[in-house]
């Protein structure tokens, strides 16, 4: 039984991250997907305080620079609904948001089969270094699910090596349940059956995780969302 309710390394509190970001001249703030009906104020952007959440024993700092996570090595392609997710990282500073080019943005999670991969496979995982719009686009698949944890996908942020004291945060997205159901009753999701334990009965998701949602919008045959992050200024 898989189960990354316990942290494997350092995680951040929200007291710490925001301690360290300050050391570099920002803090972080993690903001909801702009499809979940938010509006943006120019007094108040849509730039929100998330929670921070436990990054689990199932990260691998394989620096896997790409985009498409679906091929593992051998070039298999993992088998799933696609999903096209984008990841825009800002600046939050004098009421409004500005693009934060050259932030690190790992993405790792399981397979249909409710399986992680290793540093030998290494697929569903790697990092994409957001462009001048801030934006990190990664193709991967719908999660599948495992004993003991709702579906979710890990993300981490870093600053480039070269920024010291750099910053780290690590939270997970979420689905809706409704959405959920609907594609892990098709193939080749279905085989495995029911998943045990839905948003609300999972520990760490009733942890903040209604505001780590992912908002998803069809798009060829599977789904696209684009979840919002933002660095606020501290000086």
């Amino acid at each position: 039984m898989q189960n990354d309710d316990s942290p494997l390394g350092k995680v951040l509190s929200r007291r710490e991250a925001v301690t360290l970001l300050a050391a570099a001249g920002c803090s972080l703030l993690a903001g909801r997907s702009p499809a979940l009906g938010q509006p943006s104020r120019a007094a108040r952007p849509n730039c929100v305080v998330r929670p921070e959440q436990t990054e689990g024993p199932f990260f691998v700092d394989e620096r896997l620079n790409r985009a498409g996570l679906r091929t593992e090595a051998g070039g298999k392609i993992q088998p799933g609904l696609p999903l096209d997710l984008t990841l825009v990282v800002s600046r939050l500073a004098q009421g409004g948001c500005t693009p934060l080019g050259g932030v690190v943005v790992d993405l790792w999670h399981c397979d249909h089969q409710g399986d992680y991969s290793d540093a030998e496979d290494g697929f569903l995982r790697g990092y994409q270094v957001t462009d001048a719009r801030g934006r990190a686009r990664f193709k991967t698949i719908y999660p599948g699910w495992y004993p003991g944890r709702t579906v979710h996908i890990h993300f981490k942020l870093r600053s480039a090596p070269t920024v010291r004291p750099g910053f780290d945060f690590t939270s997970q997205l979420y689905f809706d349940d409704a959405l959920t159901d609907r594609v892990h009753s098709q193939a080749p999701y279905a085989a495995r059956g029911a998943r045990s334990v839905r948003n609300n009965r999972d520990g760490i998701y009733r942890q903040g995780g209604s505001q780590l949602l992912l908002a998803l919008t069809p798009s060829g045959p599977g789904y696209a969302g684009t979840f919002e992050v933002a660095l606020q200024d501290t000086a």
